[in-house]
């Protein structure tokens, strides 16, 4: 997959050489357009926010959303995995969504298990607190179906859909996606999974969702699913897929992002920060004087041997993040999977987080820093992937 281009800038980011190379279009089903102040003042009365205008057209769909979203699997997160406090990081949290959606990141992506149930439920909330609040660019909200254990039919996706904007006050979402494929019951699990491709379809003319899209699904699935909504008229946006810098198995060795470019569909890159590997936050040798240690589940992700093997990776990145201005390593993760053409979800637990996402838009890494960029994370251990990819 080749690097993207930067369209119609006319002048360089703040920072950014305007020397380097233009890189490549990326050869990615994303229809994009950028700008290097990034965000444009929005029309009509009383609208004061403003819209990035680096931006991508999801899939087939007419979606156009901001060239990075943010994850929001972290908000009311209830299962301890990134953290032991959720209501006590609900003011950082709402701090974040302000931030993200002041400086146009309009693309909010959640799912009805998020803290089961609870992000959806903060971003009713956010959006109620916020309402008035006319400097914040309108959310794009994503969410999810889980196939859990108990739905099988074609029915159940649309009934959680309801429930979902039941829980964040809505009437309409603008993307809906299947979770991840059904799986573990032997004779019925493919039944399963074209059922809920079809419950999917429903979603989309009922009128309870702008497009539709997957996640987590292996090439073949992806072309089947495309075959399906081609034959429905329905608008298929995107897979959204683990995929970072230290992790790029979905373009290298499965063909998943082969096939979605084969289907017209966008590659959401959810983990592109390899859940802080990237970042320089948990390395003892952070020059910030970081050097926290991760705790819960992550602790076995971001081991000492995992975070060594990846601090000459870090150190470039920095390096690199010096040419454009002084970005931080966790920037460049993320640039560097819009720059690869896809949508990156990063999370962003508080303003400062939020402010880094926002300042991931309006430029992009060239050809030789991308190059020089995967030839160092070809010495680190790849992060491992998520089992659905398998299934």
């Amino acid at each position: 997959m080749k690097p993207a281009t930067v369209l119609s800038s006319s002048v360089a980011p703040v920072g950014v050489s305007r020397s380097r190379a233009a890189p490549r279009r990326a050869a990615v089903a994303a229809r994009a357009s950028t700008d290097a102040a990034a965000t444009t003042p929005a029309a009509g009365v009383g609208n004061t926010f403003r819209t990035a205008t680096d931006r991508v057209t999801l899939g087939t769909s007419d979606l156009s959303v901001a060239a990075t979203g943010a994850g929001a699997w972290a908000w009311g997160d209830r299962s301890g995995y990134w953290g032991s406090d959720w209501e006590g990081d609900r003011a950082k949290n709402l701090d974040a969504y302000m931030t993200l959606l002041a400086g146009g990141v309009d693309f909010i992506d959640t799912a009805e298990v998020y803290g089961f149930g609870k992000s959806e439920e903060l971003i009713r909330e956010f959006m109620r607190d916020t309402a008035a609040d006319a400097t914040l660019a309108p959310p794009l909200l994503a969410t999810k179906f889980a196939p859990i254990p108990f739905r099988f039919r074609a029915e159940d996706v649309p009934n959680a859909l309801r429930a979902s904007m039941a829980r964040m006050g809505v009437r309409k979402v603008a993307l809906y996606m299947q979770h991840w494929p059904a799986f573990g019951l032997p004779g019925v699990t493919e039944a399963c999974n074209d059922a809920f491709l079809e419950g999917l379809c429903l979603c989309y003319e009922r009128g309870l969702c702008r497009a539709v899209g997957v996640s987590n699904f292996n090439a073949e699935r992806v072309k089947r699913a495309a075959k399906k909504f081609k034959e429905r008229g329905v608008p298929f946006a995107s897979n959204q897929i683990q995929y970072s810098l230290a992790y790029r198995a979905p373009e290298t060795d499965t063909g998943v992002i082969d096939a979605c470019v084969e289907c017209g569909v966008t590659p959401v890159a959810y983990s592109p920060m390899a859940q802080g590997l990237l970042t320089g936050k948990y390395s003892a040798a952070s020059p910030l004087g970081e050097g926290v240690k991760a705790t819960g589940p992550r602790a076995r992700i971001l081991s000492e041997e995992k975070l060594a093997s990846a601090d000459a990776l870090v150190d470039l990145m920095r390096e690199i993040g010096r040419n454009h201005g002084g970005v931080t390593p966790a920037q460049i993760a993320v640039n560097y999977c819009m720059t690869k053409g896809t949508v990156p979800i990063p999370g962003a637990k508080d303003a400062r987080q939020a402010e880094a996402v926002v300042g991931c838009l309006g430029w992009r890494l060239d050809e030789a820093e991308v190059a020089e960029l995967e030839a160092a994370a070809a010495l680190v251990p790849s992060t491992p992937g998520a089992p659905f990819e398998r299934w």
